[in-house]
């Protein structure tokens, strides 16, 4: 998918980019009908056992595991095949591997790239389960874990780098505390001590083409943003080049990791309406984010699109657009107790963990984070805020009422 334009800044309309983004959505994944017609969207097939003709045809089939072929039911489906296709071609990648879940395609990613006697070098922004996943299962098949500041400097990465680091990980923004990280500086160190870079896209989809800025592995938690109703958990890996698809498959296979067909479905059909949704959520996200910054019981709005957040240049070069996720940090004074039930009265506000869907969420952000390093953790209480489709005054008005408490 080529880059596409965009028209963001001060006093400017967020989300223009997504235009040439949903055309392409509305078309990919479609069912192909013949001339006699047919549905517009293909059909959900569901199986474990693929039957056969023969044994010479069983066998014959057999060798098409790598290649998004129908053999048995736990190596994917047609559906799953479908939406592995509409994945790569939207991360600019060539193959793509779904999962069921988004931290199945983080493990999954880590697995088929790591080996006992190895070093994995972490953001220290990352994941929360990605970080459990590599300081328990990882290390039990002894896999050693380093954490690096997210927005560390060359010298400061160089340093954490060992002689056995096969991983490079990355996340950005990181989906609590918001660092843009230098995904080409981090590629080229990276690459250049031996090591993959993987990288987790969910903020970035459709906003960030990887495989341009030197990432070896995108992973998306289709969860959020693709199926966009919260009602699917289903994940997915991409990889550019035929050695890491090897490597990336053979894993999968040998974790009977795949999609069901139902949710493998509702993520395509949640993808023709993915540009329209996040061009919404980006442009009021990115409202709401001017407006508290001019509130006084705000300490600091931590959105990469305003130009006053750190990794601000970063990701004005690297991105053409954003999402509907931030993190707000209330000013000292107000109490981690205050912040709580503010969160707790808010009526169009949803508390919850996840985000991407149709509804405005809230999360509290500190008091809870696990970090190596100080830096990038918020000094007072603070919250993340997802922007579903609401009325973007509505959501305001919600806030204003909460804020307004904090303050008498």
């Amino acid at each position: 998918m080529k880059s596409r334009s965009r028209t963001i800044g001060a006093g400017s309309v967020i989300g223009e980019g997504w235009q040439k983004f949903a055309t392409f959505l509305t078309h990919a994944g479609r069912q192909q009908p013949g001339r006699e017609g047919g549905f517009v969207n293909m059909p959900v097939e569901r199986g474990s056992t693929v039957v056969f003709p023969t044994v010479e045809d069983m066998e014959a089939q057999g060798v098409h595991a790598y290649d998004h072929r129908l053999v048995y039911g736990a190596m994917g489906n047609p559906v799953q095949h479908r939406l592995e296709q509409v994945i790569a071609a939207l991360e600019g990648g060539s193959h793509t591997q779904v999962v069921n879940s988004g931290l199945a395609a983080c493990s999954v990613a880590l697995l088929a790239f790591l080996k006992s006697g190895d070093h994995l070098l972490l953001p220290d922004s990352v994941y929360g389960p990605t970080r459990r996943f590599a300081l328990g299962m990882l290390a039990r098949f002894g896999v050693e874990t380093g954490f690096y500041p997210p927005r560390a400097d060359e010298a400061t990465l160089r340093a954490h780098l060992r002689p056995n680091t096969a991983v490079v990980f990355a996340e950005s923004p990181g989906s609590h505390t918001f660092e843009v990280q230098d995904v080409p500086r981090i590629a080229r160190l990276a690459h250049g001590a031996g090591a993959r870079l993987l990288l987790d896209n969910t903020w970035g989809i459709g906003a960030f083409q990887p495989f341009t800025h030197g990432v070896d592995v995108s992973i998306q938690a289709l969860t959020k943003y693709p199926s966009g109703h919260a009602d699917v958990i289903l994940g997915s890996i991409t990889v550019q080049r035929q050695e890491h698809w090897q490597a990336l498959r053979r894993a999968a296979i040998e974790l009977g990791a795949c999609g069901a067909p139902d949710d493998c479905w509702l993520t395509l059909r949640g993808l023709k309406t993915l540009a329209v949704r996040l061009a919404q959520q980006a442009r009021s996200a990115y409202e709401l984010a001017l407006w508290l910054e001019s509130r006084p019981e705000v300490a600091h709005v931590r959105h990469p699109a305003l130009p006053g957040c750190p990794g601000h240049e970063i990701w004005k070069r690297d991105f053409t657009d954003a999402s509907g996720l931030f993190g707000v940090e209330l000013v000292e004074g107000i109490t981690q107790e205050a912040m709580v039930a503010m969160l707790n009265g808010l009526n169009l506000f949803s508390i919850g963990a996840s985000w991407g869907g149709y509804e405005s969420l809230v999360l509290p952000t500190s008091g809870g984070l696990t970090r190596h390093h100080e830096e990038g953790l918020p000094k007072g209480a603070a919250f993340r805020i997802q922007v579903g489709l609401e009325d973007v005054a509505d959501l305001k008005a919600d806030l204003a009422r909460g804020l307004d408490g904090l303050s008498s």
